[in-house]
């Protein structure tokens, strides 16, 4: 498994990026740099290509509603040349809150764009020249759209690489079988390996069996929290904030793609009593409802044989990529972890 690591957008950037090289050293193969509603990734992305030399980098995510797909092809093949060929690009749809709160644009058909914006990235890697007609994207623009002055145009600079990397944060079915049928990599969120065959087998299945043979092997890239030692496991209780939010808070009764997840699951009831308190403003009373089996379940908290363990499940279950937070004081002490969980992880 190779071991990835997500940023934090709230703050401390420079000073993590500082510590980025000490993590390189310790085995961290990928960094994952997000965007919600924060500073752009972009920017930070190029800055850690000028910082590091051997890791992977990967957009973790950019969300396919706030940048025209030749734009997202052409800051994937701009990354791709800074870094000298270590960029993938995380796509995802995001949510109704963030993309219609945040940026002023319908959410609207995010299974049928995602796929459209693969299609036209593709064509700007390859440097054909771009033609695209489809449900959500014309290009060119049609004359009856605008000044009929728009012409098939491809791309000027040559790209590092004609095929970068896709990764998709996804985790409804639908999702999840487009990203098996069209993606290099599928994200979902709050990965619990026993119940994951249960959730996502089927789908995953299906599009795999539509998969173009040319497509490498599906990169399953797992989030978990990370801290090995014995008196530790209570530290899944920090977790409980973020699955709350997301179980609680990210959309409304009956738009929560998260809150779905945790019913799948088989935490129904459990669902249904942190939505309430999180919708009513109650939130540490949520994220006291959240169950101390699913944190544990999603976690990589505890002891070295423990962690071990889970980290067995994880292979079992398909992971082929974890992308860890370490739970530690300092770049020392993370990058400690970053090291044990890569050896256990290559003993599994």
């Amino acid at each position: 498994m190779r071991i990835g690591m997500p940023l934090n957008y709230s703050g401390g950037f420079k000073e993590t990026v500082d510590d980025l090289a000490t993590y390189e050293k310790a085995g961290l193969d990928i960094v994952y740099v997000p965007e919600a509603y924060s500073f752009d990734a972009v920017s930070q992305m190029g800055f850690i290509a000028a910082k590091t030399e051997r890791l992977e980098i990967a957009s973790g995510i950019l969300q396919i509603y706030t940048r025209t797909p030749t734009l997202t092809a052409m800051t994937a093949a701009g990354m791709d040349f800074v870094s000298d060929g270590r960029f993938t690009l995380g796509i995802g749809a995001s949510g109704p809150q963030v993309i219609e709160g945040f940026h002023g644009v319908p959410y609207h058909a995010p299974l049928g764009r995602t796929r459209e914006i693969v299609d036209i990235c593709r064509q700007v890697w390859r440097r054909e020249k771009v033609e695209h007609s489809g449900k959500h994207y014309n290009i060119p623009l049609p004359a009856e759209q605008g000044t009929g002055l728009g012409k098939p145009l491809k791309l000027i600079n040559h790209p590092v690489r004609e095929r970068i990397p896709i990764l998709i944060a996804a985790i409804g079915p639908k999702n999840v079988e487009m990203v098996a049928e069209i993606a290099e990599g599928w994200e979902p969120i709050f990965f619990l390996p026993e119940r994951a065959g249960d959730v996502w087998d089927e789908p995953l299945a299906a599009g795999k069996a539509k998969r173009d043979s040319s497509l490498p092997p599906l990169d399953v890239v797992a989030q978990a929290p990370l801290a090995i030692g014995e008196g530790l496991e209570d530290l899944v209780d920090f977790v409980r904030p973020m699955v709350a939010l997301y179980v609680g808070g990210m959309g409304a009764k009956g738009k929560n793609f998260y809150n779905n997840l945790a019913r799948r699951y088989g935490y129904e009831a459990e669902a249904e009593e942190i939505q309430n308190l999180y919708l009513d403003g109650k939130k540490d009373e949520a994220a006291a409802a959240v169950p101390r089996d699913l944190l544990e379940k999603i976690s990589l908290i505890g002891t070295e044989s423990h962690v071990k363990e889970r980290l067995a499940a994880m292979k079992e279950a398909g992971v082929t990529t974890l992308n860890v937070t370490p739970f530690a004081q300092d770049a020392a002490g993370r990058a400690k972890l970053i090291e044990q969980v890569k050896t256990l992880a290559q003993d599994v």
